[in-house]
């Protein structure tokens, strides 16, 4: 009945943060501080609002670590997505998919890509909280208690995206690679040129001195593309050597764009050769029992949850069974919504799914809001790590952003949960920029880069300079909090004068200052 009330708007249970619970980055028992609630539903907007001060759920749980309290603080980080520059290492794991897709090449070189956790970190993070609060069950509130030890080698981490039915940008497969003759001569060009490129040195000789230096890769690149161009436009120079001028010229008129990086886009929608030796097609689907593909894959996907998490984290049969994964990755307290102006998916809890042959090998649980994606987990098949799905669903997620941006103008960030900086195997999240941190004391955003020497200086961190900043969003006036009684709205003023028994206004006061005064006042907070 509670949440027949009026389904539009959110309604939630706040439990104030008081004991400390296991931290499951660095193991304290008692180390962990944070404030909870329990949303029974929740709009979009008032979840997008409550990220942007801190918050993030956990199933139906939305939580606020006790930022200068608790012992490994989680700061909420985005990716600024269009402006989203591709990393040497991300390149790496796009052609590698290229690769594995076209050629069904498997290069299992562990190691190299950054690690990659998933968010079963910020779920630990909350363990156990609140669990003799007697109006919500324990087993509602039990989340998933993990053992990260484990976790060191493995390479997973938490993002994921792209709809099926996606306008494929053709990418012209030979740009990917440009290979030149062993041994083509070329006017004007020094003869030893082509050796450096293909000369191995023997094994534990080290550089061998009597060849040239090393030279970068960029360089060889550059060159070979020029080696390349060169041969084309042979026959109108009619062998005569170009100057260095022209051959300038010549590089740059190659492109369309003068020495424009290569994006996401153009790896993912790469146009791949007709005998590829795997398909891959990535479906989004709502997290709705009424939705026919969420349930016809319902089994499959809890299988790979599973799998997952027994074999990554460790995980008894019992942690993660249907129900756990129901009540993980498949509850959500968000209202799906869809407006005019916002992407076509509408608003709400989705599963990104990635079908390799027909087969689901990952699972990206997303949010989708009025100004971001949200990245909740990431769960993979652990025998197709070697493809660095983590990396790889995070670029995915980052593409997607960009793309519903084009339908819903205000969608142009790319949440990717928590940065906890005193936790190295969880940096790697730093490694998406442009990116910012959200201030814990303004609720603004601060670039990573400077947030980053404040972090090695001291665990807790004020980003924001301006010494006399203060929260725009504090609270103002109590009186107006919403409050919801015994089946009726109402404003904290009138609620006081009824209530029986002590006075709740402190408690009331640390929620309303948590979640600041717009979302206090239209929110709905249960007294019972």
């Amino acid at each position: 009945t509670m949440a027949a009330a009026e389904s539009s708007l959110s309604i939630v249970e706040y439990f104030r943060g008081e004991d400390g619970y296991r931290c499951g980055y660095c193991k304290n028992e008692t180390g962990n501080l944070s404030h909870g609630m329990w949303a029974h539903s929740m709009t979009v907007q008032d979840y997008q609002d409550l990220i942007d001060r801190g918050w993030r759920r956990s199933g139906k749980y939305v939580y606020k670590p006790i930022m200068n309290k608790t012992c490994c603080p989680q700061y909420t980080i985005r990716c600024q997505a269009l402006h989203f520059q591709t990393s040497k290492s991300h390149k790496k794991v796009l052609k590698k998919m290229l690769k594995f897709i076209s050629k069904g090449d498997v290069s299992k070189v562990m190691g190299g890509e950054e690690p990659m956790d998933s968010h079963i970190e910020d779920v630990v993070a909350c363990s156990y909280e609140y669990r003799n609060e007697s109006h919500v069950s324990q087993a509602e509130l039990k989340l998933l208690s993990v053992d990260h030890r484990e976790r060191a080698e493995t390479e997973d981490k938490d993002k994921e995206q792209m709809k099926e039915e996606v306008n494929v940008k053709k990418v012209e497969s030979s740009s990917l690679q440009i290979h030149v003759a062993k041994g083509t001569p070329v006017p004007g060009e020094p003869s030893h040129s082509t050796k450096i490129v293909h000369a191995l040195p023997k094994p534990g000789k080290g550089a061998d001195l009597n060849k040239p230096p090393c030279r970068k890769a960029k360089d060889i690149r550059k060159e070979r593309k020029l080696q390349k161009l060169l041969q084309n436009q042979m026959c109108t120079c009619e062998g005569s050597p170009l100057q260095a001028g022209d051959q300038v010229l010549l590089l740059q008129n190659s492109k369309s764009k003068p020495n424009q990086p290569k994006t996401v886009e153009d790896f993912i929608f790469a146009s791949l050769p007709d005998d590829a030796a795997h398909k891959l097609e990535v479906r989004l689907v709502p997290v709705s029992f009424e939705d026919p593909q969420f349930k016809s894959s319902f089994s499959q996907s809890a299988a790979l949850f599973a799998k997952y998490q027994m074999a990554i984290h460790k995980d008894a049969p019992s942690d993660c069974d249907e129900n756990e994964f129901t009540r993980f990755l498949c509850d959500s307290p968000l209202e799906a919504e869809n407006l005019p102006n916002g992407p076509d998916c509408g608003y709400g809890s989705f599963h990104q799914q990635y079908w390799l042959d027909g087969k689901i090998i990952a699972v990206g649980v997303i949010d989708i809001l009025p100004y971001c994606v949200s990245s909740v987990y990431l769960y993979y098949d652990p025998d197709y790590s070697f493809l660095s799905l983590g990396v790889y669903s995070a670029l995915r997620e980052i593409a997607f952003t960009r793309q519903l941006h084009e339908k819903a103008p205000d969608l142009c960030f790319y949440y990717m949960g928590f940065y906890i900086h005193s936790c190295p195997k969880m940096r790697y999240k730093g490694q998406y920029r442009p990116s910012d941190l959200l201030c814990p004391e303004t609720y603004v955003w601060i670039p990573i880069e400077q947030c980053l020497p404040l972090l090695e200086h001291s665990k807790y961190c004020r980003f924001n300079q301006d010494v006399k900043a203060v929260d725009d969003g504090r609270i103002k006036e109590l009186g107006r909090v919403r409050v919801l009684h015994k089946g009726t709205i109402m404003p904290y003023s009138v609620y006081k004068k009824r209530r029986k028994g002590p006075s709740d206004e402190a408690s009331v006061h640390q929620y309303a200052s948590l979640v600041g005064q717009t979302c206090s006042e239209r929110m709905l907070l249960f007294r019972s």
